[in-house]
């Protein structure tokens, strides 16, 4: 081991100790030849200049070892040696070994050589730079020093490699033009070595430096301004003070370089995202131009749109974190990239926003095409519906029936109406969002989509118009018809209603019409009555055969058979004609009644003082004929063309109708009986 009096130790001239410690092992002269130029380098010229005192400390080694030592010294060092002390053993070497005299030699080897005893080096050096090895008082922790040494040498040199790495970095980003710059900064962007770890190993260092030189002051311990030559701390602050400079630079050539590449990588992803938009995006939206021709159409092409959508919401989502990331950078305000990257934020913002629109645009008309398909279908199967309902034939059971068939086919015209309104509405919109298609076709002419598009929009409404049309004509005709059977049946609902108020009228001249009067003047009144009752009778009469012609005519229109005039018009006129001969027979039995009490009444008014009045007895004879003929007819049943008969009210009631003639019939024959008395006495007077 070969050691620098590293601790401050000096000799009387203020020159540098320098011990050379031997052992009992091989000693090789090549390790020592090394490690001498090496310890030798490490003083300043100023300490070289002063001289060195060797200790060779051979009581551990033999002479041929100590002599090779002490001549190698004259090759390795000559001019920085003043004088070599050689430590003997305590049993001094064999006089034919150290024949040899170094003072002899003192002029050929540049340098006094003595041979001394470890308690007698105190003779030459003061104890006070000796260490307690050679009987002196100067504390030394070689391993220490040892320690030291490698950390300021690695330190000294990563440092030094870190700063030309660094300076190499850093003046390469100061060149020219952006091209140099960009290569130079490739090239040796990244140090061999952590700057912050340098840094860190350079700042304990040198603390330790500071805090040995520290504690030596205040704690006793022997300490020389040498140990700042020998360990170099100023240029371990020197080399810190240039790291920080260069790393420095390079945090700043690295911030720079930083925020070049996030621009680069914000400028390719914006690229990649404006290329994908105006490229297959945009090819895929030229490709989409139809509406479809029907619903499952519509939803077929509107689930191929929603297919663009899912690839474009995957750029559009790139899209969102790039202007993220662009207004970042903005907020962060360096003048020399605001404008490139507002020029990004404003060409990303544009094309995004622009193919936005023109999805929505897309996915909006083909909506209104589905809306538009669904209200055609809809209208559709409603003509459809109306159309099966006019191919089926009518056969209401009555008016009511007819009614409510007409009731709800007027409901369902109507419905037609507004369906193909609501189609033509529906049909102008989209015709209205395709005549703006074509502003935003890429530059290409779409007239003959367009045109396919608009054409069959058109197609659908016209045919829907021709097919309600045609529904309408054919309303209009069964409606005619079916106002004609409400009418068919009214006419015969009133035929037989007729039918049934001149059966209530014969009915009631049966039952009601009885009375005969009791005198001329009341059967007069009740004849005039009668009349006026069979006029009632022939104006229902004839009403009812006027409504039974306008059903023939109704059933011809219509062609076909009424169900119930067939056997109306045979009832009204049966019903009529027993009317006519129940009429007849009242008027007959009125006028007899009449003429009976006419002449009854006028034969009992007389005077009985004029008996030249009653000369004639025919008169009572005929009144008597009358009144048995009125009586007899009372008692006799109307007889009916088909043979069936009727009487005139209730036995009862003819009774009494007879009892009012017979007594009238008791007072002309009594009055008979009175103009016969005087005639009986006269002859006798």
């Amino acid at each position: 081991l070969l050691f620098l009096s590293e601790t401050g130790g000096k000799d009387r001239r203020s020159g540098l100790i320098l011990t050379i410690p031997l052992c009992l092992e091989q000693t090789s002269m090549d390790e020592l030849s090394v490690t001498l130029d090496y310890l030798l380098s490490i003083p300043s010229e100023k300490c070289k200049a002063r001289g060195f005192t060797v200790i060779v400390d051979g009581r551990k080694s033999q002479w041929n070892v100590v002599k090779t030592v002490v001549l190698m010294l004259q090759n390795v060092v000559p001019a920085e040696v003043s004088l070599v002390c050689v430590v003997k053993p305590d049993e001094f070497w064999d006089k034919k070994v150290t024949h040899f005299c170094f003072w002899k030699e003192k002029d050929r080897l540049g340098f006094e050589v003595i041979l001394v005893s470890a308690n007698k080096l105190t003779r030459y050096i003061e104890p006070c730079q000796l260490t307690e090895d050679f009987g002196g008082t100067l504390t030394y922790d070689h391993m220490d020093w040892l320690n030291k040494r490698l950390v300021f040498e690695k330190f000294t040199k990563e440092s030094t490699s870190l700063l030309d790495e660094l300076a190499l970095i850093n003046n390469g980003s100061d060149k020219g033009t952006q091209q140099e710059r960009e290569r130079s900064i490739d090239l040796n962007f990244l140090p061999s070595v952590d700057p912050e770890t340098v840094l860190q190993t350079g700042h304990e260092l040198l603390s330790e430096l500071q805090q040995r030189r520290f504690n030596g002051s205040d704690g006793g311990v022997s300490w020389s301004p040498m140990d700042d030559e020998l360990l170099a701390q100023p240029q371990v602050m020197k080399l810190l003070d240039s790291l920080r400079e260069q790393y420095t630079r390079y945090q700043e050539v690295c911030r720079q370089r930083s925020k070049r590449t996030q621009l680069e990588e914000i400028q390719q992803k914006v690229m990649q995202v404006v290329n994908w938009l105006e490229g297959p995006g945009s090819e895929q939206l030229r490709t989409q131009w139809g509406i479809g021709d029907s619903i499952r159409a519509s939803q077929a092409l509107q689930q191929k749109h929603e297919e663009i959508e899912s690839q474009h919401s995957e750029w559009f989502a790139v899209y969102v974190e790039l202007n993220q990331q662009i207004a970042a950078l903005l907020n962060a305000g360096d003048e020399e990239d605001l404008v490139e990257l507002k020029a990004l934020q404003q060409q990303l913002s544009d094309v995004c926003y622009r193919q936005a629109s023109q999805l929505e645009f897309r996915q909006n008309l083909l909506q209104a095409a589905l809306e538009f398909h669904s209200v055609a279908q809809d209208l559709s199967q409603q003509l459809d519906g109306l159309l099966g309902m006019l191919c089926v034939d009518v056969a209401p059971a009555d008016g009511a029936s007819i009614q409510q068939t007409l009731k709800l086919l007027e409901e369902k015209l109507k419905s037609v109406d507004l369906g193909l309104q609501g189609l033509r509405e529906k049909g102008q919109s989209l015709l209205d969002q395709i005549s703006n298609q074509a502003s935003w076709a890429y530059g290409k002419d779409v007239t003959i989509e367009n045109k396919e598009n608009v054409d069959h929009i058109q197609g659908v409404m016209e045919d829907m118009q021709l097919r309600k049309q045609r529904c309408e004509d054919m309303v209009d005709v069964r409606r005619l018809k079916m106002l004609q059977m409400v009418q068919l049946f009214k006419c015969e609902e009133d035929a037989a209603q007729a039918v049934e108020w001149l059966s209530e009228l014969l009915d009631a001249l049966l039952k009601t019409h009885i009375r005969l009067g009791d005198d001329a003047q009341e059967t007069k009144v009740l004849l005039e009555k009668h009349r006026k009752f069979v006029d009632v009778a022939q104006s229902t009469y004839d009403y009812g055969r006027q409504l039974l012609q306008a059903t023939v005519v109704l059933c011809q229109s219509l062609r076909c058979t009424s169900r119930s005039s067939g056997d109306t018009l045979p009832r009204l006129n049966r019903v009529w004609k027993q009317f006519t001969v129940t009429s007849e027979e009242r008027v007959h039995r009125l006028e007899t009644a009449v003429a009976f009490h006419s002449s009854a009444e006028k034969i009992l008014q007389e005077c009985p003082e004029q008996p030249e009045a009653f000369n004639e007895m025919e008169q009572f004879d005929e009144i008597e004929a009358v009144g048995k003929s009125l009586l007899d007819r009372l008692t006799v049943p109307v007889v009916y063309p088909d043979g069936s008969e009727q009487y005139f009210g209730s036995p009862s009631d003819m009774a009494s109708a007879a009892e009012h003639i017979r007594e009238k019939m008791k007072l002309v024959s009594l009055k008979k009986q009175q103009l016969r008395q005087p005639e009986a006495t006269a002859p006798e007077s």
